[in-house]
């Protein structure tokens, strides 16, 4: 890429997209096309095929999607796989028609078979069954990976994929009706704190394990591999070393200063008991994590809640 091409980021709202969007305005990017939801509906396809028709951009991060924790995944299961599937199914069709010398596609670590073995190498896909509580998500995801690769075969169209960890960062989505894990910690540690609460209750065992990449980290990785990456396939996205569920609750516990106890319950599901990527790939090809777990944490929290509130 040079700094003058036209470069459509879907999704550039969201802790994903924001995060590219930044990267690229460090290195000098300025022709960046955007557009909100509202703005452009990508589960549409004629205004996709309009959009892309009148900008004609030149290479896309396709970062847009439905996303959530286990409880929405596992709740609108339909909605998901439907909505997941349309935007990307007409931004990578549209990308080919329009002649984008360039596409990445993001996803995400939950493609892999529940019990795959550890960590995840990018071979394992579809080598066992999914964790139920996420398949829609995850399979609407394995779709985009093969769409990639299909038209990298039958049309020559230089389409990479892209499989990012757990994320966490600016933007991230802090409603503890479909935010991700250690967001949702960060949130209801916060408001115990703050109402003085005695207990803090959080779903599971504490048990499972997962690998957490700030997305200011994601972001350097993937504008790196649309430079040097140009092959089938995907690519692992994350820092290669995990932490137990309870250990990130007692690390954001402390980070907060929150004093009072946790109550586990274990009647709700723990999800995938463990998910860590294999980088050996992205490590090869030049790049690595360099943000700290506890330190990014403490970023996110003094910039999130610095006022005593977050948006839900």
């Amino acid at each position: 890429m040079n700094t003058t091409d036209k470069i459509y980021i879907a999704g550039h709202k969201g802790m994903v997209g924001s995060a590219i969007h930044r990267r690229l305005s460090a290195l000098g990017f300025q022709n960046i096309v955007s557009r909100t939801s509202s703005e452009l509906d990508l589960s549409n396809q004629a205004a996709v095929e309009d959009f892309f028709a009148s900008e004609r951009p030149d290479y896309v991060f396709l970062a847009a999607a439905k996303v959530g924790g286990i409880l929405s995944n596992n709740t609108y299961r339909a909605d998901f796989l439907y909505e997941n599937l349309m935007i990307q199914n007409n931004v990578i069709h549209q990308a080919y028609k329009s002649g984008v010398k360039k596409l990445m596609f993001l996803g995400s670590s939950c493609i892999y078979p529940k019990l795959a073995p550890q960590p995840l190498k990018e071979e394992y896909l579809l080598t066992g069954l999914l964790e139920p509580t996420n398949e829609p998500y995850a399979i609407a995801k394995i779709a985009g990976i093969k769409m990639c690769d299909a038209y990298r075969s039958q049309y020559a169209c230089n389409f990479v994929s892209v499989m990012p960890t757990n994320l966490y960062g600016p933007n991230d989505n802090y409603d503890l009706n479909n935010s991700h894990v250690l967001p949702a910690m960060l949130r209801k540690f916060h408001e115990a704190k703050l109402n003085q609460q005695e207990v803090v209750h959080l779903w599971g065992t504490g048990a499972p394990m997962r690998e957490f990449l700030h997305a200011d980290d994601m972001a350097d990785a993937c504008v790196y591999l649309m430079q040097q990456y140009n092959e089938e396939g995907l690519v692992n996205i994350g820092v290669g070393s995990d932490i137990s569920i309870k250990d990130l609750a007692l690390m954001i516990k402390d980070i907060v200063g929150y004093e009072g106890a946790i109550d586990w319950d274990s009647t709700k599901p723990d999800g995938t008991p463990r998910k860590l990527m294999d980088v050996s790939k992205l490590k090869s090809l030049g790049w690595q994590a360099k943000i700290d777990l506890r330190q990014g944490i403490e970023s996110v929290y003094k910039t999130a809640f610095a006022n005593h509130a977050v948006n839900s």
